[in-house]
């Protein structure tokens, strides 16, 4: 991804401290990160950064929305998403950012690129099934929608033929007296 101003923080010049930050992402920014699940997005990150004199903390927040496609209906809906995620940042003598929670950074640094963080808080944020809302409470009525209930199969112990089953085994068990004797042997013990 090209860095872009908006997501670098120097922090160089920053006073030791909290500092606000505050963006606004939408379908170009997943763009530049070749992340195509979203039609649209409108999602709003708040970052307070706190500068200690030999670490930062960094705690993100994000709220707002995503339109997806449903998982059932392939109706497009806006999904609701917040979440937030907290990083800190070490100087070292290389960069390493092998844990999730923890970024160092070499000696010398002067900024810092949050654009990859916002991006996977939020695409970590977005649920692995994605249900219009019209499905859950049955408002929603699309084609696809109608097929699947009319395909929809009955719970199998509720039918006819499971019960018939069960009432042949129950005759088989009482016509055997074999396992009348078997039963016997296991409960003289």
């Amino acid at each position: 991804m090209s860095k872009t101003r908006e997501f670098l923080i120097p922090f160089v010049g920053l006073k030791l401290g909290k500092h606000h930050f505050e963006y606004q992402i939408n379908k170009e920014f997943f763009e530049n990160f070749d992340y195509e699940e979203f039609q649209n997005s409108d999602i709003k990150v708040n970052l307070v950064l706190e500068k200690g004199s030999n670490l930062l903390e960094l705690n993100f927040k994000h709220k707002g929305t995503v339109n997806v496609p449903c998982d059932l209906t392939s109706e497009d809906f806006d999904l609701p998403l917040k979440g937030k995620m907290k990083l800190i940042v070490r100087f070292g003598d290389e960069f390493n950012n092998d844990n999730e929670e923890l970024l160092i950074l070499p000696h010398g640094e002067f900024e810092l690129d949050v654009s990859q963080y916002i991006y996977e808080m939020i695409a970590l944020s977005v649920p692995l099934k994605r249900v219009h809302p019209g499905v859950k409470d049955g408002s929603l009525q699309t084609e696809a929608l109608i097929k699947l209930n009319e395909l929809k199969v009955k719970d199998p112990s509720d039918s006819q033929q499971a019960k018939q089953i069960k009432e042949e085994s129950k005759q088989e068990e009482d016509i055997d007296p074999r396992w009348d004797k078997l039963k016997k042997l296991l409960t003289d013990k």
